[in-house]
């Protein structure tokens, strides 16, 4: 009996037949998917037990305990553990009722080896995905890193992180760049809460709007009788930042009077407040946000230079949400889940046709505009995108779970793109913004490519 530790995510194979079953494993391994095979559900269970199945695929036809009873066995151990079942034509009513039993898929015999991986990769797939909104979850709840902050599992999204854990323990001036509500002040927050200035002060201010004398005032302040009305001394929002992180949101507003003080601060770390000359010196990070760009700006003379790369040592951009659409069934999670605690109502469950809605919307609100329709699901008001997958929904996505509509979405993608580029791979890639070997892969899995 094989009862060795497997590594995590390994596919467990339980076919009684060892030809079937050594078939089965050389297609998981040559598909480089970690597997072990077994010949019955009794030698499945100690497997089971030590929790790193990522997904079964399982006879019918069994003995002793036929794969049905191993469905249930699996669910009730694990709920959310995919099980693919193996059958014959003539079992097709015993597929159905292994589905209703919580079986994730079913193939029947005989069956092409690519076929049995493609499925049992999507399984996966969901296992991940499903993992990672628990995990989530579980951060909204008690974390505060990095991760829950910034959501997603996209390139764009990991780079973004690590370059915040990079810069972080620095004391460096950083420049966030990107769409309205792409979350850029919620970069500022995880710098600050990475950093070694996390006990001092996080401070925001939107430059936008706001008259020269006033902004001024807040950002320098003012002794008693600076101007009238001026009634008592107003500590500025750079002097009240001591010690901690100075967020500047829409930083291009700023009007030029205020660009050269604040580059003077920079500088010289050091301030005088309104009708004083006394210096005080300054010990802060400034975080500047900005959706313009600052060196087209900076050209043009509306927006001073030296500002500008005195601000740029460090630029971290973040993508709009139409171009990391694989981050929005997380993003989706976790925007319902805490607006379900919010509003104490039940976090409602995704259909397929609303997901397909979701990852076709190009949001120009970004995940700003992503976090309020989530609240209206939870409400249960209607949203104009959540009514695209009620009125026009995508008929092969409907009934899918996350991670196959996400696959079902990304598949459709690929073949328009490539058939607008006329099956050219490199203008493919360009459009779609991923590297080409990257599109050569998923083309070649999904099998859009000419094949053999």
């Amino acid at each position: 009996m094989t009862t060795a530790t497997p590594p995590p995510d390994t596919v467990l194979i339980v076919e009684d037949d060892p030809h079937v079953r050594l078939g089965c494993v050389q297609a998981m391994q040559l598909a480089n998917l970690a597997v072990v095979g077994v010949g019955s559900a009794e030698e499945a269970l100690p497997l089971l037990a030590q929790g790193h199945i990522g997904a079964v695929v399982t006879d019918m036809r069994l003995p002793k305990a036929d794969g049905l009873s191993l469905v249930r066995l699996c669910q009730q151990q694990d709920a959310h553990l995919p099980v693919v079942m193996i059958t014959g034509h003539g079992d097709i009513d015993l597929a159905v009722e292994s589905m209703r039993a919580g079986a994730y898929d079913f193939i029947t015999k005989p069956f092409a080896s690519e076929r049995l991986v493609d499925v049992v990769r999507r399984a996966l797939e969901k296992r991940q995905l499903t993992r990672e909104i628990a995990r989530l979850r579980q951060q909204l709840h008690q974390g505060d890193d990095i991760e829950s902050r910034l959501i997603g599992q996209s390139q764009a999204m990991v780079a973004v992180r690590r370059l915040i854990l990079d810069v972080a323990d620095s004391p460096v001036d950083v420049l966030v760049h990107g769409e309205t509500g792409c979350g850029k002040e919620l970069v500022a927050q995880a710098l600050h809460a990475a950093s070694p200035r996390r006990k001092g002060p996080y401070v925001a201010l939107n430059c936008g709007g706001m008259p020269d004398n006033l902004l001024d005032s807040e950002l320098f302040g003012h002794e008693a009788g600076a101007f009238t009305g001026a009634q008592k001394r107003r500590i500025g929002k750079i002097e009240f930042a001591q010690g901690g992180t100075l967020f500047l949101d829409e930083v291009e507003t700023m009007p030029m009077s205020m660009q050269i003080k604040l580059l003077r601060v920079l500088q010289e770390r050091r301030l005088e407040r309104l009708g004083s000359n006394a210096p005080i010196d300054i010990d802060c990070r400034i975080v500047a946000a900005t959706k313009d760009d600052l060196l087209e700006r900076g050209r043009q003379g509306s927006f001073r230079s030296d500002l500008y790369y005195r601000l740029n040592v460090v630029t971290i951009t973040l993508p709009p949400l139409r171009e990391r659409r694989d981050d929005i069934p997380l993003l989706m999670a976790h925007f319902t889940t805490a607006a379900a605690q919010r509003f104490n109502r039940p976090p409602p469950e995704l259909s397929g046709a609303q997901l397909a809605a979701l990852m076709r919307h190009d949001w120009p609100g970004n995940v700003r505009e992503l976090r309020n329709v989530a609240d209206c699901l939870v409400l249960g008001v209607r949203h104009a995108v959540l009514d695209q997958g009620h009125s026009a929904p995508a008929p092969a996505a409907v009934g899918l779970s996350l991670a196959e509509a996400v696959e079902h979405f990304e598949r459709e993608l690929i073949a328009a793109e490539l058939a607008r580029q006329g099956g050219n791979m490199t203008r493919a890639a360009e459009a779609l913004k991923v590297a080409k070997t990257t599109l050569h892969d998923k083309v070649r899995r999904m099998g859009l490519g000419p094949q053999p």
